[in-house]
């Protein structure tokens, strides 16, 4: 599929998991135009700083899951990656880049479920039972800053999630 953030990034789409498989956890921080927000805050029309830049928020889908999540403990990723410990689906796609994508998947950069980054340390397997999820729309597939993670959403029309190239 064709590249939808520019050839710098090196994003590209792919297929991704079911839409009601992943989301952000209701408090988690989105960084904004306006600042950092809690996601339960935000609204079709905010402007959400994503990877790619500012892009305008078009729907945000609310819904309660309960099933295979993650636990995140802060830091787990990198210095402030995430900044507190976080719940996620264990289908939520995250971005991982640096040293950690190269040691772990051999490559810079990669979009992977978050349960493909559990090490039984820091990151651990979970059950979510009635988590409210907020799953963020943009005009396409773009990664947004979640608590210091980057986390990959789905364009409006339910696109594929990005991956890196």
């Amino acid at each position: 599929m064709s590249a939808t953030t520019g050839q710098k990034s090196g994003l590209r789409l792919v297929p991704g998991p079911r839409p009601d498989q992943t989301g952000i956890a209701a408090g988690t921080v989105v960084l904004t135009a306006d600042g950092a927000l809690p996601v339960d805050f935000l609204e079709p029309g905010d402007r959400i700083v994503t990877r790619a830049g500012l892009r305008v928020l078009r729907a945000v889908h609310r819904r309660r899951y309960s099933g295979r999540a993650i636990r995140i403990a802060a830091g787990a990723l990198g210095h402030g990656r995430p900044e507190q410990a976080m719940v996620l689906p264990a289908h939520a796609p995250v971005l991982v880049r640096g040293e950690r994508a190269m040691a772990r998947f051999g490559r810079e950069s990669i979009v992977v479920a978050v349960a493909g980054l559990a090490d039984g340390v820091l990151i651990l397997p979970a059950e979510a039972v009635s988590m409210r999820l907020y799953d963020l729309r943009f005009d396409a597939p773009e990664i947004v800053y979640a608590e210091g993670l980057e986390i990959a959403c789905l364009a409006a029309d339910g696109r594929a999630r990005l991956a890196a190239e």
